[in-house]
């Protein structure tokens, strides 16, 4: 049985529509967080809350295929108006997620604190593309109140996720990957050497996975193909064919096909030590 103790999450439709302003909140939590897209921005003008302190999220998506996303993770004393300013000067985001306090609570130096830890938490994680020009700065506040913010801070992380951003989250083979699953691999003669599992977002290739060093003809008009280009464009894939890093992607049917330079159906391409496909592995 698990230790972790389930949590009860609460979520407001503003305008009647999934594709609206959305507010979440988690039980026994003093904050809320607002899910805005940019387009809806002017329609929150009278959202009293949203005129306080609080930290939030732009994000916006990546322009290359098989890119990371883009945020920016910025504070005000006055979220609303803060926006308004970004919304005129910032082109990329189409979206942002803001956090208060439902006692109003927060102060500047709260603020300053989580922006910091935040912009530090999604620099490890490496997901997104930061857009903040500078790092931000740190202020000091007591033990007890740093003891507070880190438990913000939790829920934070834990709402962005649930709002559809996995910004904060590793690819930590132990905390997102079922740690019990079989390593699944790949081999072939055109070089490809590759090692990865099954993830919660679809398939994660683990890092110094190689690739084959040929295409077939018929997958260059792939679109698989144009995100191989991409993926070899970032140095995701380095020059040397090998993942610089892990890698997740949507399917394994993708990461074979990346792999192994042409179509493939990764139920029956990534295999385990013992040669049993993912299909018969995933199979009750």
């Amino acid at each position: 049985m698990s230790d972790t103790l389930g949590k009860s999450v609460r979520l407001f439709l503003m305008d009647g529509v999934a594709d609206g302003r959305w507010v979440a909140e988690l039980s026994n939590w003093t904050g809320k967080a607002y899910k805005i897209p940019r387009s809806m921005l002017s329609q929150s003008k009278d959202r009293r809350d949203l005129q306080s302190t609080g930290i939030y999220l732009l994000l916006g998506r990546s322009d290359d295929i098989g890119g990371k996303d883009r945020i920016y993770i910025g504070e005000a004393e006055n979220i609303y108006e803060r926006l308004k300013q970004h919304a005129s000067q910032k082109d990329f985001w189409f979206e942002v997620i803001a956090f208060i306090s439902k006692d109003e609570h927060l102060n500047k130096a709260h603020i300053k604190y989580l922006e910091s830890r935040l912009y530090e938490l999604a620099q490890q994680a490496g997901r997104f593309v930061l857009e903040n020009n500078t790092t931000p700065t740190r202020s000091k506040i007591s033990e007890a109140d740093q003891a507070e913010m880190e438990e913000f801070l939790q829920h934070i992380q834990m709402l962005t996720s649930i709002l559809g951003h996995k910004v904060f989250r590793t690819l930590d083979r132990v905390d997102n990957v079922n740690a019990e699953s079989e390593m699944l691999m790949i081999k072939s003669q055109k070089g490809a050497n590759a090692t990865g599992k099954t993830h919660p977002e679809g398939f994660l290739v683990f890092k110094n996975s190689k690739i084959a060093h040929s295409i077939t003809s018929s997958f260059e008009k792939h679109n698989f193909n144009k995100l191989r280009q991409s993926l070899l464009d970032q140095n995701i894939i380095t020059e040397k064919l090998t993942f610089s890093d892990d890698y997740v992607f949507n399917s394994a049917s993708a990461a074979a096909a990346i792999v192994l330079g042409r179509s493939a159906n990764g139920l029956t391409e990534w295999r385990t030590e013992t040669g049993r496909d993912l299909k018969s592995y995933e199979t009750p």
